[in-house]
């Protein structure tokens, strides 16, 4: 943590035309210099939880939504329509993270240099023009096309959310506020099979099939959303462009003193690109990036193949696939929360990761192995939990070990880029020619979820030793020879 307001070094005012001279003062000032008191203070950040963490989570729903329908309109009639023979089905997914991943490093800049608000919005309508867009085709590889075109446009909108979040609580609050914020995308994912089912309902209707209503349907959906979000998104705490109805000036003034007494690096430094890449030789980094990569392999496996394998491989009928995939995601919803209370409650990183992990290893063997289609099922449960929780819990835990916030942009971009490459893998993982056991999948899963595991006994281990060589006075963490940071940061376990 850091060092106490005695110990503080001043910090120069850099320019930044993102930010106004009240909120650079904020930097100098500590959160006691302000005369709120403790329920005015507790109201501010209620203010910002409903403001922010609701509104990104809203449209973190519809982008979950949208990347992740193709599996229930695949049993919807679309693998007929568009004659997805071989592994059409898998080139189509895959092609989507190719331009999500090669998109995403340039994301977080651009966000920090126009604002989330024009960013996120823009990003967020055009997707959903192109979703309403994907109800026409008439044969696989315009479907192929558009996916690569929605992965431009979702390029950008994770690492944004991710970044902005992070720029609004300290390292203790941020767990519970990923949890949140993915909590939402995950009711998402819950709902979306039933939804996708009543849509289905619409075969017929002007001339088009239910798969096709599916994507007309949720693009509409998204437009609206991303139109809205205009309004109800907020910007970063230490600029002067304004938002809607938010907070004040002094108020956020308030916010930034707070994050600087936290991890002292509110200030921005002057964008450079060199700078900015340096970031990529901490090896850390790419640690946290890999457990994402192991995560996402597994969600987005789920989040493909959870309808096709309840059909084929656990017998159920189309309605009841799609109907059934709900309640393993709303479980997962509540362990999303609880491990994301007790990461920040107790200040823990690291086991909340490889709690989820063993949940996953427990599931995936039931899932794949047991004889009763009922206890199969159960493991489904437990493997969506431990997948979808950890997705926040590895926010948080780079994000606690991650200081500078062109650092951290850079950081969140790998992060959501490896988690993109976790995609790819995630579509090809469980085969066609695999059904319906998809042995070699579940095989492939149970590999990423112990790599995770040995990743945070590494990180911990590298963690521990230098924290203890910061406590002896042997130089500061997380700050290069042109950095002007608080001392006193340690990292999380």
């Amino acid at each position: 943590m850091a060092a106490s307001s005695a110990e503080k070094i001043p910090v120069d005012t850099v320019e930044n035309a993102n930010r106004s001279d009240s909120s650079a003062v904020s930097a100098h000032r500590t959160p006691d210099d302000f005369n709120f008191t403790d329920k005015e203070k507790k109201a501010i950040i209620r203010r910002v939880d409903r403001r922010l963490v609701l509104t990104v989570g809203v449209l973190y729903c519809i982008s979950l939504m949208d990347r992740t329908n193709l599996g229930a309109a695949q049993i919807a009639g679309m693998a007929t329509d568009l004659k997805l023979i071989g592994d059409r089905y898998s080139i189509i997914t895959l092609v989507f993270f190719i331009s999500y991943i090669i998109f995403q490093p340039p994301s977080t800049i651009i966000c920090r240099k126009i604002g989330p608000r024009p960013h996120i919005t823009i990003i967020t309508v055009l997707w959903g023009g192109c979703m309403i867009g994907m109800g026409f085709v008439e044969t696989w590889d315009q479907m192929a096309g558009l996916r690569v075109i929605l992965g431009v446009l979702e390029a950008g909108f994770f690492p944004s959310c991710v970044y902005l979040l992070s720029t609004w609580y300290t390292r203790y609050e941020v767990g519970k506020r990923n949890s949140v914020f993915y909590l939402i995308g995950s009711m998402a994912s819950a709902f979306a099979g039933i939804l996708a089912y009543g849509i289905m309902q619409m075969a017929g209707t002007a001339g088009l099939n239910g798969w096709q209503w599916i994507f007309i349907i949720e693009g509409i959906i998204t437009v609206v959303l991303g139109t809205a979000g205009y309004w109800l998104l907020v910007d970063f705490p230490d600029s002067k462009r304004e938002s809607w109805s938010f907070l004040g000036s002094e108020e956020k003034e308030w916010i930034c003193a707070r994050v600087h007494a936290d991890r002292g690096d509110v200030k921005v430094m002057p964008f450079s690109f060199a700078s900015y890449m340096r970031a990529g030789a901490d090896i850390k980094i790419w640690m946290y990036a890999m457990i994402f990569f192991n995560t996402t392999t597994v969600t987005y496996a789920l989040a493909y193949f959870l309808p096709t394998i309840l059909r084929g491989n656990l017998g159920f009928s189309v309605g009841e696939a799609q109907c059934l995939v709900a309640p393993p995601y709303v479980f997962a919803g509540i362990v999303t929360y609880l491990t994301g209370w007790a990461g920040d409650k107790y200040r823990l990183r690291g086991p909340i990761v490889v709690f989820n992990c063993i949940l996953c290893l427990i599931g995936l063997p039931i899932m794949g192995f047991h004889p009763s289609a009922k206890i199969r099922y159960f493991g489904v449960f437990l493997v969506t939990a431990g997948a979808n929780a950890n997705v926040p819990a590895a926010l948080s835990y780079q994000a606690n070990n991650i200081r500078g916030q062109w650092k951290r942009a850079f950081c969140s971009a790998s992060f959501v880029m490896f988690g993109g490459i976790g995609g790819i893998a995630g579509s090809l993982v469980f085969r066609n020619q695999d059904a319906p056991g998809y042995r070699p999948g579940l095989y492939a899963c149970i590999a990423t979820s112990l790599l995770s595991i040995i990743i945070v006994a590494g990180l911990t281990v590298q963690s521990w030793y230098r924290n203890k060589a910061a406590d002896r006075g042997e130089g500061e963490l997380e700050c290069d020879d042109d950095d002007v940071y608080e001392p006193g940061f340690r990292y999380t376990y």
